[in-house]
């Protein structure tokens, strides 16, 4: 059997996030030609005709990290549905469960029929009195959210319209949860999701009136001032076991919950009350050497190769997912 694992992007050189899916890309070819594989990257575009091409080659797997095509995540589930087509097994989650995952709407109403917690949410007003944070319902890495996202509710719709001109697509609103956030890497095995040590994003030393959340500018630019204050910080499960133990059930039932495979992050804000909320889960989410799975993988004593050649094992046991 062949020892090829291309690489799979659908990243373009149009928006940080983007490009930094390109550059995760030859940092997982580089893990896997380390680990004995033949890899290369390749880019995906609305021309699907590549992917008969790596067909043809009869790759061991591809390694799947097309989130988007042309920068719509809304199409990014058309990779899954086609390395099936072409009978291509392939890491991460299945077309189904991807497919869910890329609409932040569509994955919480999953959630909440497995009786997870999630925030609540409008697609126009809100009531009066709440506050809210408006959302892209399909692209991932904070695209599209900032420090003016949160709003009152009543002005919700007004915001969600405006920013639905300005970056495209749909948006929405989410009940604001006031509180801290953690980011949880899964990585599957033999036996199951195992998760990776709690991440806890710190937002310190932020500016006066700045709201403490991952946005846009916290991720990608490095100018910004919540870029430099926010920080992960490890160790959760020796100071607060209880907290870390109920986070990592969750993130196991999400993980059944919602079809995932291979590796996924699952984010969560838990309010002063210590009630915990599940903002999104990501079945595809960064795997840059520099970014929270890798950085959980070391935690856990683990190196990046690993982690990769724990997720191309996860989609060989599976075959065609």
């Amino acid at each position: 059997m062949t020892d090829y694992i291309p690489v799979l992007h659908g990243g373009t050189d149009l928006r940080a996030d983007e490009l930094d899916t390109i550059e995760s890309a030859k940092s997982i070819a580089a893990a896997l030609v380390r680990l004995g594989y033949r890899s290369e990257v390749i880019a995906l575009d609305i021309d699907f005709t590549v992917l008969e091409t790596i067909a043809m080659t009869k790759p061991l797997a591809v390694f799947n990290l097309v989130e988007s095509i042309r920068g719509d995540g809304r199409l990014g589930h058309l990779a899954c549905a086609l390395l099936q087509h072409f009978n291509l097994t392939y890491t991460g989650a299945g077309e189904t469960a991807f497919f869910q995952s890329n609409s932040k709407r569509l994955s919480k109403s999953l959630l909440r029929a497995a009786n997870l917690p999630t925030p609540r949410e409008w697609h126009a007003a809100a009531p009066h009195g709440q506050k809210v944070i408006v959302k892209s319902v399909n692209e991932h890495a904070s695209f599209g959210m900032d420090q003016q996202s949160i709003v009152e509710g009543h002005e919700a719709e007004e915001e969600i319209a405006r920013r639905e001109k300005e970056f495209g697509g749909r948006f929405f609103a989410e009940a604001y949860i006031p509180g801290r956030e953690f980011n949880i890497s899964m990585v599957e095995t033999k036996k199951g999701p195992m998760v990776l040590p709690i991440a806890e994003m710190r937002f310190d030393g932020l500016p006066e009136g700045t709201y403490p959340i991952v946005d846009y500018a916290a991720k990608w630019d490095e100018e910004s001032d919540v870029y430099h204050h926010t920080r992960r910080r490890f160790g959760l499960e020796a100071r607060e076991p209880d907290l870390a133990s109920e986070l990592s059930r969750i993130c196991v039932d999400c993980w059944y919950a919602a079809d995932l495979a291979g590796y996924a992050r699952v984010d969560f804000r838990v309010d002063p009350a210590g009630r915990i909320y599940i903002l999104e889960y990501n079945a595809n989410p960064c795997l840059a050497p520099d970014a929270g799975f890798a950085a959980a993988l070391s935690k856990a004593d683990m190196s990046y190769e690993d982690g990769i050649q724990m997720i191309v094992e996860a989609a060989l046991a599976k075959g065609l997912n």
